[in-house]
């Protein structure tokens, strides 16, 4: 498999290749270069760039790039066919007699184009449109050479594969979303004290960590990088009549794993505002905080990040009585990491030096970096928001979508890192189905564990009552 989404290989320090490297703006085929950058062009010029011929094919980084940005544009199925036209144009796929010696030279390259945007964004392919244009260049180009109906076969079979794995994945989520959704609404008072706590399914810190990552690597692998931009679709202000996937956003799975992460929190507060006692209660704090403890030596951050949002958050954290019988040394550690102050800079810290570890890393336990997701999304949201996807001269603002490609390209590579860990059908599926309490559920446990302190407290739980 091409080694298009490491974010090493896609991008060296200046972006593009050094052979490119001019000191001023330079256009080539309406294209716009600062020093050996493609930083602008039309859309148009865009879409030839991406277009190989006998005798060039385009960058990785850039093939990743544009095909990236360019659904805030034009839609996948749009762009495809422009491409296919244009190569059956270019290529003279439609004269009578082909010239297969020159279709011999292209042919390689269109296959491995269609190969490299079959594999990365291989959700685009789930329209038959897609996939209709991708055997109608097969059929044109086939006749000159019988190994391409053959690679044909095989990039189809990969692409189903991987389509059939992709929306297996999603039925999962969507059956367990349906289970939880449904224990919600029972536990919104305290449960009754049959109820199975954490420590009863694992009482090991580092399994219960290894197993969130298990959750945590299997929902990232759903997630395809298009989905965050289509997160932020908007009205393209050159066409005023349509946004692009005007029908749906598809962000599904970026969606569902924003659902996992406020679960977990959940999660994490119901084990602690559930038992009556006060010695229980603290042991689980500290067995929490030993989890989040183990999650941040493994690189799981997003697990970590929601550890410590349930143990902060309020019904949790009013436990004093609770509190003060915890060893909190480790706690504020643990914090400290993930304050907020200086946009993260702490965890912003830990994260590149796992990024670093994970570049040269020699086994699948050492290349596991799962960001704190929420930041993620709201890092690129800003990007997106910061600057304009069009400059005031209709040209493409590819240097913003360079940026935005780094973003996705590394989140990309550290998604495709298979869970080193063995797998716990007990744990995974108590992490997943355990009902957990709603905020209102969580106070009632809480002022019941110990007792209101102030008058707001004490209205907040009458009116629960």
């Amino acid at each position: 498999m091409p080694q298009t989404l490491s974010s090493t290989s896609m991008f060296t320090p200046c972006g593009f290749s050094p052979h490119l490297h001019t000191s001023k703006e330079d256009e080539k085929g309406g294209l716009i270069f600062q020093d050996g950058n493609l930083t602008s062009a039309s859309l148009d010029a865009l879409i030839q760039h991406l277009i190989p011929t006998t005798d060039y094919y385009p960058e990785k980084a850039y093939i990743f790039t544009f095909l990236l940005s360019s659904r805030l544009f034009i839609e996948p199925h749009e762009l495809l066919s422009r491409v296919c036209h244009k190569c059956i144009e270019q290529q003279r796929l439609d004269d009578p007699v082909l010239d297969k010696a020159r279709i011999r030279k292209f042919g390689p390259k269109i296959l491995q184009l269609l190969t490299e945007w079959t594999e990365t964004f291989p959700y685009d392919f789930q329209e038959e449109r897609m996939i209709g244009h991708l055997k109608d260049m097969i059929h044109r180009i086939a006749p000159c050479d019988e190994a391409y109906w053959k690679k044909m076969n095989q990039l189809l079979q990969t692409l189903n594969q991987k389509l059939a794995t992709v929306s297996h994945g999603q039925e999962g989520i969507v059956k367990i979303s349906a289970a939880v959704s449904d224990k919600l609404v029972a536990f919104k008072s305290k449960p009754p004290s049959i109820q199975r706590e954490i420590l009863s399914v694992c009482s090991d810190p580092y399994t219960l960590a290894q197993q969130l990552t298990h959750v945590e690597l299997e929902r990232l692998s759903h997630i395809g990088p298009e989905e965050f931009v289509q997160a932020f679709v908007h009205k393209d202000p050159l066409d005023g009549t349509k946004t692009c996937f005007s029908e749906q956003k598809k962000t599904s799975n970026l969606e569902a794993y924003v659902k996992w992460f406020n679960r977990l929190c959940y999660l994490v507060a119901t084990e602690i505002c559930m038992p009556a006692k006060k010695k229980q209660r603290a042991q689980v704090i500290e067995f929490f905080i030993d989890v989040a403890r183990e999650c941040f030596n493994i690189g799981n951050f997003n697990s970590l990040m929601a550890i410590i949002s349930g143990m902060n958050m309020s019904p949790v954290s009013r436990l004093k009585k609770t509190w003060s019988k915890v060893k909190t040394a480790k706690f504020f550690i643990l914090e400290h990491q993930m304050d907020p102050t200086g946009n993260f800079y702490n965890y912003r810290t830990a994260l590149r030096g796992a990024a670093h570890r994970s570049l040269t890393a020699h086994s699948n336990r050492e290349k596991i970096v799962i960001p704190f997701f929420s930041l993620l999304i709201k890092d690129i949201y800003f990007l997106n928001e910061g600057c304009a996807n069009r400059l005031p001269n209709g040209h493409v603002n590819f240097e913003k979508f360079l940026e935005l490609a780094k973003q996705v390209g590394e989140f990309i590579t550290w998604k495709q890192v298979e869970c080193p860990f063995e797998q716990d059908p007990n744990i995974i599926h108590y992490l997943h189905t355990a009902p957990i309490f709603t905020e209102d559920g969580l106070y009632l446990a809480s002022y019941e564990s110990e007792s209101p302190e102030n008058q707001t407290e004490k209205d907040r739980w009458k009116s629960l009552r």
